[in-house]
């Protein structure tokens, strides 16, 4: 299932690819998690698995159970909106204080990005497009220049992947994304804060509805 490389750690490895199974779906939510059997697929030791593990419980991706184990966790309405609205807070934020700072290089970077995205989708390359989706995000969280806000940001985004999977991968999914990047930044050039904020939530108000629609098979939603 899992194959390791000889240039990077092993303890990277295994977590990189723990996380990945998980992010994509292979292991779904409810499934038990065997440290022995995980340690001999991947051909390592039980040690580099268990740390993996614990990383991923505090990430949110699993959960360990007494007299269990460790098991994916479940998609959890409730946590999702709760992440949904910290996530709006946190990047007008971000994206309120890149633009106070806003120099030519971090504009060009944005644009470019978003170049690409639509390159890739064109292309039907959803999967790189969802890295770029990540780094169009993470240009904001750095360009804001506080460092809390970063981490915080990147830990949130490595939340919402877990429940955007289902979606993310849908090319007009992809191409809505696209689209409200563009709004955000038209919002973070003007530099004017409402603007940023209403952007902000117009982008993660449509997350939402696509996890909705893909993830928790809700059909017929009011406006958020």
């Amino acid at each position: 299932m899992l194959k390791l490389a000889k240039n990077i750690p092993i303890r990277e490895q295994v977590l990189r690819q723990l996380r990945s199974l998980i992010l994509r779906n292979v292991v779904s939510g409810g499934e038990r998690l065997y440290e022995e059997k995980l340690a001999s697929e991947i051909g390592t030791s039980r040690t580099p698995v268990r740390e993996a593990l614990h990383v991923l419980e505090r990430e949110g991706l699993v959960e360990s159970i007494p007299r269990v184990g460790y098991v994916v966790k479940k998609l959890d309405l409730e946590e999702f909106e709760e992440i949904v609205e910290i996530r709006k807070a946190i990047e007008c934020l971000a994206a309120i204080w890149a633009a106070d700072k806003l120099t030519n290089a971090v504009l060009q970077d944005l644009k470019n990005n978003i170049k690409k995205s639509k390159e890739l989708v064109r292309q039907g390359d959803i999967k790189k497009f969802v890295d770029m989706d990540a780094v169009f995000h993470e240009i904001i969280a750095k360009a804001s220049g506080k460092k809390r806000i970063y981490e915080m940001s990147q830990n949130l985004r490595g939340h919402m992947l877990f429940y955007r999977i289902s979606s993310i991968y849908v090319k007009e999914v992809a191409q809505r994304a696209i689209a409200n990047h563009e709004g955000i930044v038209r919002a973070i050039e003007s530099k004017n804060e409402e603007q940023i904020r209403q952007a902000i939530y117009s982008h993660l108000s449509q997350v939402r509805k696509d996890v909705l629609t893909y993830s928790f098979e809700k059909k017929h939603l009011n406006q958020y």
